[in-house]
């Protein structure tokens, strides 16, 4: 009779119980919260647009494509493009049976024949900048063809990229001016309350912008008339290569940037992103100052209607924001001023004094010095004025007193280092 002693589990070994340590802290969940430069990273990943994320190293690039790349359930593809020499993005020629006959085929490499098969995925292309200037040349036709020798990369392929800056990358590069050109450049910082919750086992949770379909319309519309009106009133930003090499290696004006840019606000637009986001967006495109004018035309497009206003005073909703408040009440003005009349001049006051019960009184002594200086001999003036006059006078008195405190101040300063 054979008799079986009972099983006894092996023990643990030092290996698995660090294992097991090791899946616990790498047990970690994600929440919805607000976070700007991941909002506007996946924001321009739905928008299918190349993006490059700058930063210093460690603060969580590549952990936030990794994230990223599970939230959107696509599988993550990472290149180090520092360590691949420029036939590995071109194509590497492979002779046939009759090269006369068939020419010489690009083979793709290994990486890209799986994006393929697989239909669908995340490019990283990390360590951009140190790259050197032949590999980032022959990356030129993957970031914009989505081409790899004789390999196309399905539709639903994103493309994400990350770099150093110059000074804390390894044998950096500057970023060549026609690459550069085709990105949405995002600067990715660490925030303090962000890394802190993360640490403690909850992350920001990366998810694609909920589309208004409804709103499809008016996006596309917003996105045409901003870009098309800001280039039309100023014609030399449709093209501007800027001067220095650093510069060039980030956001700057093109007709290229444009189209990326107007795409990125329909997007935003059709989102409901925050300025926040859009600002992020639209100057990672086109530049800090093409993309702050902009802006500003984004602002002004978003204005209430002058001539609505002007029609019901008593009961016009102006803008929460005091400088979209001010440019509304600055176009009412002007509006009085393109054709003037007694009951406009009296309308605009009486906006005026809503303005002012309604919002900070300083907004309205710029608008209201500029409105008393059209008025006409024959008009009267209206009990309004009356109203808005301490109002006037208060913030008048109080810039010549901050005026007077600088002064004494600065001379202060001046005796003191007598």
């Amino acid at each position: 009779m054979t008799t079986y002693a009972p099983s006894v589990p092996a023990p643990s070994s030092g290996l698995d119980i660090a294992a097991r340590l090791l899946g616990l802290l790498r047990d970690t969940t994600t929440e919805p919260r607000p976070n700007p430069p991941l909002e506007a990273l996946t924001l321009a990943v739905a928008a299918d647009l190349p993006v490059l994320l700058w930063g210093e190293p460690g603060i969580g690039k590549t952990a936030a494509l990794t994230q990223l790349a599970e939230s959107l359930d696509l599988p993550l593809t990472t290149v180090i493009a520092s360590v691949h020499e420029p036939s590995d993005f071109s194509g590497l020629p492979v002779v046939g049976d009759d090269p006369a006959e068939q020419g010489v085929p690009l083979a793709p490499p290994d990486w890209a024949v799986r994006l393929v098969r697989a239909g669908r995925g995340l490019l990283f292309l990390d360590e951009l900048s140190t790259a050197t200037p032949a590999v980032q040349a022959a990356l030129l036709r993957l970031v914009l063809e989505r081409r790899i020798g004789s390999l196309r990369l399905p539709p639903d392929v994103r493309i994400v990229a990350a770099a150093n800056p110059r000074a804390s990358a390894a044998d950096g590069w500057e970023l060549s001016a026609p690459l550069a050109n085709r990105f949405v450049h995002l600067q990715w910082t660490h925030d303090h309350e962000v890394v802190v919750r993360g640490l403690g086992g909850t992350w920001p949770r990366a998810t694609l912008p909920r589309l208004d379909p409804a709103r499809l319309p008016e996006a596309v519309d917003v996105a045409r008339r901003a870009v098309c009106g800001l280039l039309t009133a100023r014609p030399a930003l449709v093209h501007r290569l800027p001067g220095t090499e650093t510069r060039r290696g980030g956001a700057w004006p093109s007709p290229r940037s444009w189209d990326m840019a107007l795409s990125l606000i329909a997007f935003a637009t059709a989102a409901g992103s925050s300025r926040d986001v859009l600002s992020l967006l639209v100057r990672g495109t086109v530049g800090d100052g093409a993309g702050l004018e902009l802006l500003a035309c984004l602002d002004r497009m978003d204005l209430p209607d002058p001539e609505l206003l002007l029609a019901d005073p008593g009961n016009a909703e102006l803008p929460e924001r005091g400088d979209r408040r001010q440019a509304a009440l600055e176009g009412v003005v002007e509006a009085v001023k393109a054709r003037p009349d007694q009951g406009r001049w009296d309308a605009a006051w009486a906006l005026l004094v809503r303005a002012m019960e309604t919002g900070a009184p300083d907004l309205v002594v710029v608008p209201a010095t500029t409105l008393a200086a059209l008025r006409r001999e024959e008009w009267d003036v209206p009990t309004e004025i009356e109203r808005l006059a301490g109002a006037v006078s208060l913030s008048r008195r109080t810039d010549r007193s901050v005026a007077r405190a600088a002064t004494a101040e600065s001379a202060a300063g001046s005796g003191a280092g007598r």
